[in-house]
C-alpha cells in the first residue's frame, strides 16, 4: 500500500501531515509513504490533479485510489484509509 504525499516548501500544514504519516508508517508495516514536492514533481502533481498542499492519496495494491485528503488528515482518517487499502 502506498501513501503519496504532495507537499511544498515552507508549508506549515505539510509539516503536520508529515508527522501524521510517520506515525502511520510506524503503526502499519505495509504502509509506504512517498513524498513529492509539487514544484519539483510537476508532471505527477498534474496527473494526480493536485491543487492544494498538503494532499495525501492512499492507493491499494492495484494502484486504485481509496482515499484523498487535502489539508492535514487525522491519524484516524489515514488509518481507516490504510485498512481499506489492504
Amino acid at each position: 500500500m502506498e501513501l503519496t504525499y504532495y507537499s511544498s516548501a515552507f508549508c506549515e500544514p505539510c509539516m503536520q501531515t508529515r508527522a501524521v504519516l510517520a506515525e502511520v508508517e510506524r503503526l502499519v508495516s505495509q504502509a509506504s509513504v512517498r513524498e513529492l514536492d509539487v514544484a519539483r514533481d510537476v508532471a505527477e502533481a498534474e496527473t494526480d490533479g493536485i491543487r492544494t498542499t498538503p494532499t495525501v492519496i492512499v492507493r491499494d495494491a492495484n494502484g486504485a485510489e481509496v482515499f484523498r485528503a487535502t489539508g492535514v488528515p487525522t491519524l484516524a482518517q489515514v488509518l481507516v484509509a490504510a485498512a481499506k487499502a489492504l
